[in-house]
This record gives structure tokens, C-alpha cells and sequence, in this order.
């Protein structure tokens, strides 16, 4: 299965896993809760998918890599206590407690999570010395003396035997006790998180015409090449922040990434070619609806390389005009309950305190959601955009001076509230124009192509599109979705028909 399906097992298993009866006790007792095992090629998405788990189930995360643990550092370490058994005093061995465990301890004292996800990667390359012990810790979630905690799922990967040398293969004794899930690399699978990344739009592009350069292992005579899923994510992290500086973003950069050389020479070609298109189409002109009929004559008669280009451009520029409004949206309805509460405990002489207990709250939240890794971006944004508003409304306040009462203190905050609300209605309004004249040129240029029925696509399967279009409305997306709904639908007939020797 791809990335995407196994990520829906793990959230199925984890909500079965989290399951109570009616004197609050789990459903499956821990000792019966079997451990996924994720088994993927490297680079594939393995530990990004599970930081998205956290996030989408609001629980903790605690990450080991299992390679370099020992039998020690694993299970504790042994120390000598005294007992008495009968009439007689016995030196016995216990253990301390083992550094993964004290870590679920340490987050749950740090956050308050009482729920949430341990886990250990590269599980089938553990030492000689502790692989006895793994078994028992797969069976009963117990390492030496002490056992993970309830309310904690366990979820395992690793890589097959021919990524890595270090592999131990596992008994069927061990494979009994494990849910296994094997995933493969899948293009369409990781656009769908890549597009709510923000990747990079040149090598979306990229991958949309060569796919088969997404994910890549070779043997030659030089040794391994690869091109893997979180090298493609790195390098559109590096990309950005080039161009950030004003940095060239040449082959050396690409190859540090990209370590397939020809993929590596392919792709910094496109990404010339995609600069220069950048350059050539005037990609707020054609969103403002100014576009003049050079642009359009050129794109008709553009090559289908160059087309893809453009509607990434076009994409890439909605889709951060989408998100902006649906951040903002997001930090207003958080602002409504702050503003609520912060008028509660509002008096004469206590609104410089209260907005900073205020500020304080959040910034804490921030902290505790990271420490837990179910910080996501969208969250993150949310929140610091909260203590943002928060702390210019702090600062107008103390300009306000001494005689600023109660009253006169909540006509300034919802003055700022009421400007943020305004602006959200004007960038909504704006962006929902230039999809409509997005739409209006793609059409003018295109007709009919598939290039309305990518455009279709792209906006349904983007997370910012579709809330955005289900929010705030697009007649255009929505006729020719339509269409898109049509023609699947032929398609799929077709298909049958032709199973069934129809002519």
C-alpha cells in the first residue's frame, strides 16, 4: 500500500487501540495491542507520517531510532538493592528505568498527554545483545523492569534487507506479534501531503511530467544512487530559502539532495527552464485579469512541458492566497474565545496583566505541543498570529496611557478585531477573483483541454483549495468539476465495458 493508505491504518488502529469500555479500561488490554510495523524503502515518508498522526489526533509523539541503543540503554541499567526474604537479608539485581520509557514519563509530565504514540524505527536493526529482549517488549511493551504506559500505542518500522546492511530478519515467532503493513513508494500518494507542505512548485511540476523520478534506488558501478521522497521534500526547503537570499540554485545544490546524477542534471535543467517561464508569464497580471494577448497567444501555443509550468505557477499562487485566508480565519476564531475570556477577567487597572497571561498561555501552548511533536504548521501559524494580535493590542493599550478604563480598553481591542475581520472579507473577496480569472484565462487559452480538468484536480486535492472553495465558493471550479465528475464516470464505463469485450 502507499504512504497515505498506511497512515489511515495506523489512525484506524490507534482509535481502536484507544477504545474504553464503560469503566473506562481499554477495549484490547496493552499486552494484546499488537505494534504496527511499518516495512518501506528509506526516505519514503515513515516518521513524517507519524508526526502527522499526533497532529491530526491532538496526542503525543516520542521517536527512537533503535540502531543505536544497546541492551543496556534500552532495558536500564542493573543496580544492587537489598531485600529480605524470611529471616534473611539477599543482595538482588533490579534495573532503572529504560531511557525510551523515562522519555514517554518525561513528555507526559511536560505536556499533560496522558495518550499518545512511541516510536521506534529501524526495529530490525537492533543489536545482537538486545534482540531477545525486543520480543519481549513487542509481546508485553515492557523493556527490563518497567512498562510502557497506558494509553501509549507503539508503532515500529524499518527498511527491507536490500536498503540496509545491518538488517536482522525476524522469526515467525516475532512477525506474530506485529501488525505489518508494507509500503511503496507512490507519487500521487505523497503530492497529496507535498501540496500541504508547500513544496516547492517546480518540483511538483517536475514529478507531474516524470514521475518516475520520485522515488529511486540504483546499483552501479559507482556505488548507490537514490532519489527519495525526503530528499525532494529537503530540497524544496533549501529552493525556498535560496531564492529567499537571492542564492543560485544550481546542480552542486540540487545533487546534495537529489543523489542520482542524471535526475540530479534533469531536474536543475527544469528548474532553468521553470525560472525562465516564471519570468515570461506575468502570473499576477493573468490572476488581476490584465493579462495581455501576447501571454495568452503563448500559452495556446505553448509545448505541454511549458503548460504544466504554468498552471504550477498559477497553482502555487492561489493556493498561497487560499492558505493566507484560511490562516487568517483561523487566528479570528481563535481571537473570538480570547477576546471573550479576556473581557470576563477585564477591569480598570488589570488589562496590561490580563493580555499578558494572555500571551503567556499561547507561547506555553506552543512549547508543550512541540515537546509533544503534534505542533503543525498550520497550528503554529495559528497560534503565533494569535500572539501577534495579542501583543499589538498590549502595546496600544500602554500608549493609551493610564486613563484608559475597562470600556475604553475593549473598544480598542474589538476596533482591531473589527479591522482583522474587514481584511479577511477583502482577501477572501480577492482571492475568490483571481481563481475566477485564473479559470477565465486557462480557458481563453486552452478551451476545453486538460488543462481545466488539471486545474480541477489540483484545487480538489489541495487542502487549502478545497476548504477554501467549500467556504467561500468558485462557480467556475464548480462547473467544471462537474465536467471532471462526467468524465470519470465515462471513463470508468468504458473501462468495464471493455473488461466485459463490449465493443
Amino acid at each position: 500500500m502507499n504512504i497515505k493508505e498506511a497512515k489511515q491504518q495506523i489512525k484506524n488502529a490507534m482509535k481502536a487501540y484507544f477504545t474504553k469500555d464503560e469503566f473506562g479500561n481499554y477495549e484490547i488490554p496493552i499486552e494484546r495491542q499488537r505494534p504496527v510495523f511499518l516495512l518501506g524503502a528509506p526516505g519514503i515518508g515513515k516518521t513524517a507520517v507519524m508526526e502527522q498522526i499526533a497532529q491530526e489526533l491532538g496526542v503525543g509523539l516520542v521517536s527512537y531510532s533503535m540502531t543505536h541503543h544497546t541492551r543496556q540503554s534500552a532495558l536500564g541499567l542493573p543496580f544492587i538493592t537489598e531485600k529480605r526474604y524470611g529471616n534473611k537479608q539477599y543482595s538482588v539485581s533490579e534495573y532503572t528505568m529504560s531511557e525510551i520509557i523515562a522519555s514517554v514519563y518525561d513528555l507526559m509530565e511536560q505536556t499533560g498527554m496522558s495518550e499518545g504514540i512511541l516510536f521506534l524505527d529501524e526495529i530490525n536493526c537492533v543489536s545482537e545483545t538486545l534482540a531477545p529482549s525486543m520480543l519481549q517488549f513487542l509481546q508485553y511493551k515492557v523493556f527490563g523492569r518497567h512498562r510502557v504506559p497506558d494509553g501509549w500505542i507503539v508503532v515500529t518500522a524499518g527498511n527491507p534487507p536490500q536498503y540496509n546492511r545491518s538488517v536482522r530478519e525476524f522469526d515467525i515467532v516475532t512477525w506474530d506479534r506485529l501488525k505489518r503493513i508494507d509500503i511503496e513508494p507512490d507519487y500521487a500518494a505523497w503530492k497529496e501531503y507535498a501540496l500541504s507542505r508547500k513544496v516547492h512548485s517546480s518540483i511538483l511540476t517536475y514529478l507531474d511530467i516524470k514521475s518516475g523520478n520520485f522515488y529511486k534506488v540504483e546499483t552501479n558501478v559507482n556505488g548507490k544512487s537514490f532519489v527519495t521522497a525526503r530528499g525532494w521534500d529537503d530540497l524544496s526547503e533549501m529552493i525556498r530559502l535560496y531564492e529567499r537570499h537571492s542564492i543560485e540554485v544550481d546542480e552542486n545544490l540540487i545533487g546534495q539532495y537529489i543523489q542520482n546524477k542524471s535526475i540530479a542534471k534533469d531536474f536543475a535543467m527544469y528548474y532553468e527552464l521553470y525560472n525562465k517561464y516564471k519570468s515570461d508569464y506575468q502570473i499576477d497580471d493573468i490572476l488581476s485579469g490584465t493579462a495581455g494577448e501576447d501571454i495568452k497567444n503563448r500559452a495556446e501555443n505553448a509545448g505541454f512541458d511549458e503548460r504544466i509550468a504554468l498552471l504550477g505557477l498559477l497553482l502555487e499562487s492561489t493556493a498561497a492566497d487560499m492558505a493566507n485566508v484560511l490562516e487568517s480565519e483561523a487566528v479570528i476564531k481563535a481571537l473570538m474565545t480570547e477576546i471573550k475570556e479576556i473581557s470576563a477577567e477585564l477591569s480598570d487597572d488589570n488589562y496590561a496583566d490580563i493580555i499578558t497571561s494572555h500571551i503567556d498561555k499561547n507561547r506555553n501552548l506552543i512549547e508543550s505541543m512541540r515537546k509533544a511533536s503534534s505542533l503543525s504548521h498550520s497550528r503554529h501559524t495559528e497560534l503565533e498570529r494569535t500572539i501577534r494580535f495579542l501583543s499589538d493590542i498590549k502595546k496600544q493599550l500602554i500608549l493609551a496611557g493610564d486613563n484608559t478604563d475597562r470600556s475604553a480598553a475593549m473598544d480598542i481591542i474589538k476596533d482591531n478585531f473589527r479591522q482583522l475581520s474587514e481584511k479577511l472579507k477583502s482577501d477572501a473577496a480577492q482571492t475568490r477573483s483571481r481563481l475566477a480569472n485564473m479559470f477565465a484565462f486557462c480557458e481563453d487559452a486552452f478551451g476545453e483541454g486538460q488543462e481545466i480538468l488539471i486545474l480541477v484536480t489540483e484545487l480538489t486535492i489541495n487542502r487549502y483549495g478545497s476548504l477554501f472553495i467549500s467556504r467561500y465558493g468558485c462557480d467556475e471550479y464548480f462547473k467544471h468539476n462537474k465536467e471532471l465528475l462526467f468524465y470519470e464516470r465515462q471513463k470508468d464505463i468504458i473501462a468495464k465495458m471493455e473488461q466485459l469485450n463490449i465493443k
